[in-house]
């Protein structure tokens, strides 16, 4: 826990709090509150239990010093040890890898949660003049809140046998992500029966509007084909390796790549996103879900998924961008 008195200390601590809060990484050190009360600004962070740097790095240890950690340093070892196989073990047992949310979790998220009157009023009691696209679980719409801030409103089928579970994983999955090339949600509304994913609202569509339309293509110059590429490479590489969650996204392609006012591009549909432990290599599930032209062979014939999985769609989807055809 960090005390903040004074001057200075007022302006660092919106500083740390504005900025911190937005910020998801493995290697950054994460804020889990404040406290604003009476005088006190208190900022309350994870425990990280082997100080900084320098205090190892320049600090001369005596004999006394060296022979204490010498003694500690393999009992607290053990101990980590001993932890982590226990939590893995439990981990293993709850299948969290299934992402099963119940109305607590969502609970949870109340920060995020929209009424269903703000969302009907924003999308014109989700006229077809506001429709933006229909996917396999439900129409996408675009929105003006009170405020003036257009929102993209995902309203899943009430029909659709999947669409809970897809609320269920986006909900949990996208609100924790923080990436500029991932598509961000706003909040989401569980009200009369009503399943809705409020997102930023992205002006130029979806990757394939563009790259297979004759006519509009010539807008994907070459520099441009090449930055998406590479937005989509970095935003991948987030949900592989640098985000607190290891994520499959499992059905990525062209459709699902999102155009922002400057074509940057924003990876979305986290639909059949499934959650790996983090030292996790591979899963494996007997209901094979994404788009067939994306899938790796193992993935689309035994049901075995990874990273490389969602490589393998890259891959392909790469192999789109260049050539400018559907595969």
């Amino acid at each position: 826990m960090k005390e903040v008195k004074g001057y200075p200390g007022n302006l660092e601590f919106k500083n740390e709090v504005l900025l911190v809060a937005q910020l998801q990484h493995r290697n950054l050190v994460r804020l889990l509150g404040f406290c604003l009360e009476d005088s006190e600004r208190l900022l309350i962070y994870e425990f990280v239990p082997n100080k900084s740097l320098d205090y190892f790095l320049f600090e001369k240890k005596s004999n006394t010093s060296r022979t204490v950690i010498a003694i500690v340093v393999p009992i607290v070892a053990c101990i980590v040890i001993f932890f982590f196989i226990f939590i893995y073990l439990r981990v293993k047992r709850k299948s969290w890898k299934n992402l099963e949310m119940d109305q607590d979790e969502i609970g949870s998220t109340e920060s995020l949660q929209f009424d269903f009157g703000t969302i009907s009023a924003a999308t014109d009691n989700f006229s077809d003049s506001n429709k933006l696209g229909q996917g396999g679980f439900g129409a996408v719409y675009k929105g003006r809140l009170t405020n003036g801030q257009e929102i993209a409103v995902k309203r899943l089928s009430r029909e659709s046998g999947q669409g809970d579970q897809e609320f269920k994983n986006e909900v949990l999955l996208v609100a924790k992500l923080q990436h500029r090339n991932l598509v961000r949600l706003l909040g989401f509304c569980l009200e009369r029966r009503e399943r809705l994913l409020i997102y930023e609202f992205v002006p130029n569509k979806s990757l394939d509007y563009l790259l297979f339309d004759p006519r509009k293509r010539a807008q994907l110059d070459w520099e441009r084909r090449y930055k998406i590429i590479g937005g989509i490479a970095r935003g991948l590489l987030y949900l592989h390796e640098d985000s607190r969650l290891r994520i499959i996204h499992r059905d990525l392609k062209v459709s699902n790549i999102l155009l922002d006012a400057d074509m940057n591009p924003k990876i979305s549909d986290f639909g059949m996103a499934r959650l790996f432990v983090v030292d996790q290599t591979q899963g494996n599930t007997s209901r094979i879900v994404g788009t067939f032209g994306y899938m790796a062979p193992e993935y689309a014939m035994h049901g075995y998924f990874s990273v490389k999985s969602d490589v393998y769609s890259f891959g392909v989807l790469v192999l789109e961008i260049v050539s400018g055809k559907e595969e």
